[in-house]
């Protein structure tokens, strides 16, 4: 009798506890039910309990595995990760359908730790949605539209020609110098800072800011993205490997934001007259009497996404073509054929001839599709519950963007794994009807950097008068030397 008591004591609250679960699942699935309205999630590979697909993610080389597992499924993709959505979008139509005619509820970032521990957060790119980007972006346009950067031209020319004599004196230091040419070009531009060489410290900060933007920024590559309380794990903890490198990432970050910006700050208020856009943006704030501390954080912002946009995505693009044409000779004699015919021997390439320049231009369209700067695009986010192809989308989704896989379409662009930039061109001018790769190289939606306007005002001298030395140097002489380089 006691024990009876004393079982039925036992089992009372734990067929409450039983009951009370119950109830929160029908509950709860009557309010996914409600919220969805039967709508279903995009396909994607099958989710276990709690982790959802944390072990059959791809791991190395993402865009591989995300395009491969979208010629199963389709080119729209649904994972989940410990509670959170996530939607792969594999194809040219998903991204341009969703994140560009969609975007007042597909531009926002998801705010994850690395975005802080990679050195990041200052970074407006990276920034949530709203006024405080909308001002950031304000202001970039004011000074990277394309009238704007055309007060630049002198200064980018003048230092691709420096580029030019260094890389004809040490062509095996070709990484660097090519990293150098566009770290001193944008310093020039954004802070008036004058650089040396590749070991100058300006560009040493930049180079190491930017391997933690690189690094930490790539979905799911750190666990702590998905589980939060690991940053507070003390790095001198046992396997805290990580605590150690996001601290470098970290400090990297606010040099980048801090130190060139100081510098031309303090030029200003010595009353030197520079052009740079750092000063720029503080005589406005000077003559607007706003809250000195909040703008300066604005000008910081804005300068910096400059410095990380012109030194890393570009400088990437251009060792694209550097190793296009070290392994497509004939591609190489074509582009030199065309320079010869329409510059000459006795000059360089300049703003004034890229129109003229069909092949070449044909080359550096192929060199941005053929080796992807940045394979899967920074992610999106959507800001409210929504509905795209009829598959529900929660919330808070982190969309990303399969750059390759557009860029690498077989039905854009036949052949997609072979270099040839003759598929850019019809009777002897670029065929419009060939699909732009500079539509995929900076950005969707409301995120993008001035695709058309910013970018071609940035590379393309560059490129054509690098392009020129490349062939002149070859010519004469044997292949310029590579550095290793991560196929694409």
């Amino acid at each position: 009798m006691v024990i009876a008591t004393f079982l039925t004591r036992l089992l009372l609250p734990t067929q409450l506890a039983v009951a009370v679960a119950a109830v929160f699942f029908f509950l709860s699935c009557a309010r996914w039910r409600t919220r969805t309205s039967g709508r279903p999630l995009p396909p994607g590979p099958p989710r276990l309990p709690i982790i959802g697909n944390m072990f059959n993610m791809p791991q190395s080389k993402q865009w591989l595995g995300y395009r491969d597992i979208g010629q199963k499924l389709g080119d729209v993709l649904y994972f989940q990760v410990l509670g959170r959505s996530i939607v792969v979008l594999n194809s040219a139509e998903s991204i341009f359908e969703y994140l560009d005619k969609r975007s007042a509820n597909t531009s926002n970032r998801v705010q994850t730790p690395m975005v802080e521990l990679s050195g990041a957060s200052m970074i407006f790119a990276f920034m949530p949605y709203g006024q405080w980007w909308r001002r950031h972006r304000r202001a970039f346009w004011q000074f990277f539209h394309q009238d704007a950067s055309a007060q630049y031209q002198p200064t980018q020319e003048s230092i691709t020609h420096i580029f030019l004599e260094m890389l004809l004196e040490s062509p095996s230091r070709m990484g660097q110098l090519v990293r150098f040419n566009f770290a001193s070009s944008i310093l020039k531009v954004v802070y008036d800072i004058d650089v040396e060489d590749e070991h100058d410290a300006y560009v040493e900060l930049s180079d190491h800011a930017m391997e933690g933007v690189k690094q930490g920024m790539i979905p799911g590559k750190f666990l702590v993205e998905w589980l939060p309380f690991l940053r507070h794990i003390p790095p001198w903890f046992p396997g805290a490997k990580s605590q150690r490198l996001w601290a470098e990432w970290m400090a990297a970050g606010d040099k980048l934001m801090n130190v060139p910006f100081e510098y031309a700050k303090a030029k200003l208020t010595c009353g030197q007259a520079t052009q740079s856009v750092a000063a720029g943006l503080l005589n406005r704030l000077a003559q607007s009497g706003t809250s000195q501390e909040d703008e300066e954080e604005l000008i910081k912002g804005v300068c910096a996404i400059a410095f990380e946009g012109g030194t890393d995505t570009v400088s990437a693009t251009l060792e694209g073509v550097f190793l296009a044409l070290s392994l497509h000779p004939e591609v190489l004699a074509k582009a030199q054929a065309e320079l010869d015919d329409v510059v000459g021997p006795d000059r360089m390439p300049d703003f004034d001839d890229r129109s003229s320049l069909v092949y070449v231009n044909a080359v550096i369209k192929e060199a941005l599709r053929w080796h992807a700067a940045l394979p899967l695009a920074v992610p999106h986010a959507t800001v409210a519950d929504d509905e795209f192809r009829g598959y529900f989308i929660p919330a808070g989704t982190m969309l990303i963007p399969n750059t390759w896989a557009c860029l690498h379409d077989p039905d854009a662009y036949e052949d997609p794994d072979i270099f040839r930039p003759e598929r850019f061109i019809c009777d002897g001018i670029l065929d419009p009807t060939v699909r732009d790769p500079a539509l995929f190289a900076f950005g969707y939606g409301r995120r993008h950097v001035t695709r058309d306007q910013h970018a071609p005002g940035v590379t393309s001298p560059k490129l054509h008068c690098s392009l020129a030395l490349r062939a002149s140097y070859t010519s004469s002489t044997s292949r310029l030397p590579l550095e290793k380089m991560d196929d694409p």
